[in-house]
């Protein structure tokens, strides 16, 4: 609270000031609560497509002005409709869960992770080239092989890394990073594949 507010506060009688303290407080928690809605996926917790697509914009902007490397990859749950159908919804989403939780722990602060859709996930990658985002697929592969969970039911995920390109918009973006991951998928899945 600004202590311009806390001043004319403690003019006001006792109960009345802790009273009004306490509005204040349940309204910045609910703040924050429709924050968390508007912009997080139920199901995993990571970022939204909302989200997704105005972080993006951002970030195409902010790589063209300042000249900065942006890359991003999107992945894909393989053959996940024979999980949801061998093991269930609920089973499936807690797959979902736990992919998002051993990708959140490969990706820096300032990387955005997205759920895409039903079983899509986007990464944007700012200030970086594609050699290090070739690098960060490597070790998330190895996170989700190495995840006791995700290896139990063998989750496996194909991908597609690009970079932001001169000229690019984030139609153009999206395209090229889609079209890297159907050629994952293409060429046997548990891969990830780069266009430039």
């Amino acid at each position: 609270m600004k202590k311009e507010t806390e001043k004319k506060l403690h003019a006001l009688d006792p109960r009345f000031r802790k009273r009004f303290k306490e509005l204040m407080s349940m309204m910045d928690e609910s703040v924050s609560l429709l924050y968390e809605a508007a912009t997080h996926d139920e199901k995993t917790g990571l970022y939204n497509n909302k989200f997704l697509e105005n972080m993006l914009d951002m970030e195409i902007e902010k790589a063209k002005r300042a000249q900065e490397n942006l890359s991003l990859f999107m992945i894909d749950i393989d053959f996940f409709k024979k999980i949801n159908d061998k093991y269930g919804h609920m089973k499936a989403d807690e797959l979902l869960e736990r992919l998002a939780k051993v990708l959140m722990k490969q990706i820096r602060k300032s990387d955005i992770a997205a759920r895409f859709g039903g079983e899509e996930f986007i990464v944007l990658l700012p200030e970086t080239d594609l050699s290090k985002a070739k690098k960060l697929t490597t070790r998330l592969k190895t996170a989700i092989k190495s995840d006791s969970m995700l290896n139990k039911h063998n989750l496996t995920v194909s991908g597609g890394i690009t970079q932001y390109k001169k000229g690019d918009t984030k139609k153009k973006l999206k395209e090229r990073v889609d079209k890297a991951l159907y050629q994952a998928k293409k060429q046997g899945r548990d891969r990830f594949i780069t266009v430039k």
